[in-house]
């Protein structure tokens, strides 16, 4: 096995805390660890449908993101660079996803 593998399986296995997108501020960045459509909050949609569309729109599983922007009132919506796409995110919608942040 080759030293990027292995240092790609580490980053996603570390014992550092996780914790939802949408507690991050601005300059935050780690791996996305898991994406669920269930946020425990009631949605515009169903949560197999926010799941889906947050998939589509990049956020997978190991993909690396970056908190660019927040919005001015009640930090929304909130600016996420996902691997190479930029994408605008309301908060209720990024409690779906799980992250892994740097440091």
């Amino acid at each position: 096995m080759s030293d990027a593998v292995l240092t790609a399986d580490a980053a996603l296995v570390s014992e550092a805390p996780t914790r939802a997108l949408s507690s991050a501020g601005r300059g935050e960045t780690g791996v996305i660890v898991a994406v669920r459509g269930d946020t425990g909050a009631p949605e515009a949609v169903a949560a197999e449908e926010l799941e889906r569309r947050l998939l589509e729109m990049g956020f997978v599983e190991g993909a690396r993101i970056e908190i660019l922007q927040e919005g001015l009132f009640g930090r929304d919506p909130m600016a996420v660079r996902v691997d190479d796409t930029r994408v605008a995110l309301r908060r209720r919608e990024a409690r779906a996803v799980t992250v892994q942040f740097d440091g």
